[in-house]
């Protein structure tokens, strides 16, 4: 009963490969690029407009 509990135990779950791990690590990282270069953009977009995005009929 001690050996038993001494042992790891078995991770629970999917366990995903190294090839796995890195695809998933690289594929998160471009997602964040995009993101960063979209929130970029849009902020770029609303320099440009000035202030006159805050002002419009209603």
């Amino acid at each position: 009963m001690i050996t038993a509990m001494a042992d790891k135990p078995e991770p629970e779950g999917i366990v995903l490969t190294e090839a796995q791990q890195r695809s998933r690590r690289q594929r998160s990282i471009a997602i964040a690029l995009a993101l960063g270069v979209l929130v970029v953009l849009f902020f770029a977009v609303t320099m440009v407009k000035g202030p006159a995005v805050l002002v419009r009929p209603m």
